[in-house]
């Protein structure tokens, strides 16, 4: 197994000290194995998309706008 170093903060360290009990190197390996697995599935996403950048701009900011009358009408 392939070893890597991680700089956190002092105040996160502490915090981490609280919880002797976790293994916080599975917490990393997992939450780095979820992040690669999410990542993968948005590039087969925008790969299989035939969406142009310009049209997934323009949805964005229609969804925005939609959003935003909704929430002012509540």
């Amino acid at each position: 197994m392939a070893n890597i170093t991680l700089s956190i903060p002092e105040d996160l360290k502490k915090e981490m000290e609280e919880f002797p009990e976790i293994n916080w190197s599975e917490v990393a390996r997992t939450s780095i194995k979820q992040k690669i697995a999410h990542l993968k599935f948005l590039k087969g996403f925008r790969m299989d998309s035939e969406i142009t950048p310009e049209d997934a701009l323009d949805l964005g900011k229609e969804v925005s706008k939609l959003l935003a009358d909704r929430y002012m009408r509540e």
